[in-house]
């Protein structure tokens, strides 16, 4: 006795919806491994469920990529714009970029400097020698500052002891005229 056919509408009934979406999804990735191990097809399966959560199938031999390379070049559809190419490339310079910095950054802390010929340790001493002076000269502002700042202080200082000086000598009068101010 064979299956009857069924209208194909969406099912209300949020629980046996769930049960057939469930048989259904099973069935559609098992049909794809078998498509895939009978014919040598490169398959690449990808389902989204009502809640969101994602399954899929790639056949062993390609990847999604590959995949989608090919889709691309068969339908002439195209699955990026210019602004994901523009982004891709971009994040391809930054990773070059970061990439020449490491290098970078080792070849000033002293490591994998075998390697640089001539004029690439020339530039590298040049660096390091500025990179000295800044230092040096930041040490040495910081030093003036701190210079600069005593000596403000200590002409304060001579303000005050001066200022207290004339005070105790007010004082000191006025104790022995009695209260003449």
């Amino acid at each position: 006795m064979g299956r009857g056919k069924i209208e194909i509408k969406r099912i209300e009934n949020s629980s046996n919806r769930q049960v057939t979406y469930s048989k259904r999804k099973n069935g559609i990735l098992k049909k794809a491994k078998e498509i895939t191990v009978l014919c040598d097809a490169q398959v690449s399966l990808i389902i989204f469920g009502s809640s969101g959560k994602m399954h899929e199938y790639i056949s062993p031999s390609t990847t999604l990529i590959d995949v989608l390379a090919r889709y691309h070049k068969a339908s002439g559809k195209r699955l990026w714009d210019a602004k994901h190419e523009n982004l891709s490339n971009e994040i391809d310079r930054v990773k070059k970029e970061n990439d020449s910095m490491q290098i970078e950054l080792r070849h000033l802390k002293g490591e994998d400097i075998n390697s640089l010929n001539y004029k690439e340790l020339m530039a590298l001493e040049e660096a390091l020698d500025n990179g000295l002076n800044g230092v040096l000269n930041n040490i040495d502002s910081c030093n003036f500052y701190d210079a600069g700042q005593g000596k403000i202080l200590e002409d304060e200082n001579r303000e005050l002891n001066f200022l207290l000086q004339q005070h105790m000598a007010l004082e000191g009068a006025r104790n022995m005229h009695g209260q003449w101010i």
